[in-house]
């Protein structure tokens, strides 16, 4: 059975979230720089690796005047004797160019039945708060809430807080909850975001209690094969080997450059099973547990380390 929450009207307070990584005048680089040839601002001459996008003429021209005595007296009667500048290939020098690198915010939000047990409407509400600040710093954000048999990507990388909050108030609630393949479809729209170029580190907040009932295969559109599961009863996979599933993306996404976990345990601490501690663990991310989860609490306390994460 599917249902729908209402975002957490609950008012926040606003010196409960801490807004302690706001760019100070005079500080410059804190959220990191996206280096290319193509733009951005000049910082230095190098050597071209291809296709000579912008070229360094100050450079190239520094590089060449030791040799146009020599190059002159070669040149005398050939075709380049009128030249006042004579270039060659190894003189090339093209810009380095660096502009500051945005950071996009993925929102993975348990949306299945067992979340709702745990909040889930305070966690939408502190997710609206974080969208908001998102905004403001002119960060990207995106939302892939997880229920049923698979993740979708509700709200692609985008800076539009308008379409944020009307993706998030209408997020379907219930049915199962297919963890692992959230993680895999917030790895790929983060490797997608820095390709684009605009996006430096890439912050997956993980708003769930760590439990996964639905296998990979299963998310794929493809039948469950009990033979892959030793321990599989009944013809369903075992908590062990959906746990190993999600630890294995975990692991993936720690080993991705840019990449950062913030794992945000709902789960009554009385009664938790500490998956979502090993999951941060396996993504050498940052783990949290609000055990009475409502929407200032998770918002203060994400706000906090998605400072830290972006200031590193």
């Amino acid at each position: 059975q599917e249902f729908m929450f209402d975002v957490d009207s609950t008012p926040i307070d606003p010196d409960l979230i801490e807004f302690s990584s706001r760019e100070r005048a005079g500080k410059g680089g804190g959220r990191g720089l996206i280096f290319s040839q193509d733009r951005g601002r000049y910082i230095k001459p190098m050597l071209p690796k291809g296709k000579v996008v912008r070229l360094a003429v100050d450079a190239t021209l520094r590089a060449s005047a030791p040799y146009q005595k020599s190059r002159r007296e070669r040149a005398i009667g050939t075709k380049y004797e009128g030249r006042g500048v004579h270039i060659e290939q190894g003189d090339v020098r093209t810009k380095k160019m660096a502009r500051k690198a945005g950071s996009l915010i993925i929102f993975v939000c348990d949306a299945s039945g067992s979340m709702a047990l745990n909040r889930m409407n305070a966690a939408k509400g502190a997710a609206m708060s974080l969208l908001t600040e998102a905004y403001q710093s002119r960060d990207q954000i995106s939302l892939i809430p997880f229920q049923g048999d698979a993740a979708e990507v509700l709200l692609p990388p985008t800076k539009s807080i308008a379409m944020a909050k009307k993706r998030l108030e209408s997020m379907p609630c219930g049915g199962g909850s297919p963890l692992a393949d959230a993680l895999q479809k917030a790895m790929v729209t983060g490797l997608n975001a820095q390709k684009s170029g605009d996006v430096g580190k890439v912050v997956v907040v993980l708003i769930s209690d760590g439990r996964a009932n639905v296998p990979l295969c299963v998310s794929a559109g493809e039948e469950f094969d009990p033979d892959a599961d030793e321990d599989s009863k009944d013809g369903k996979p075992s908590r062990k080997y959906l746990k190993e599933e999600v630890l294995a993306c975990a692991k993936q996404m720690a080993a991705l450059n840019g990449f950062n976990l913030l794992c945000i345990d709902t789960e009554n601490k009385f009664i938790s099973t500490g998956v979502a501690k090993e999951i941060a663990d396996a993504a050498w991310g940052k783990y949290h547990q609000i055990s009475k989860a409502d929407g200032s609490a998770i918002a203060s306390v994400t706000n906090q380390a998605l400072n830290a994460i972006k200031n590193e």
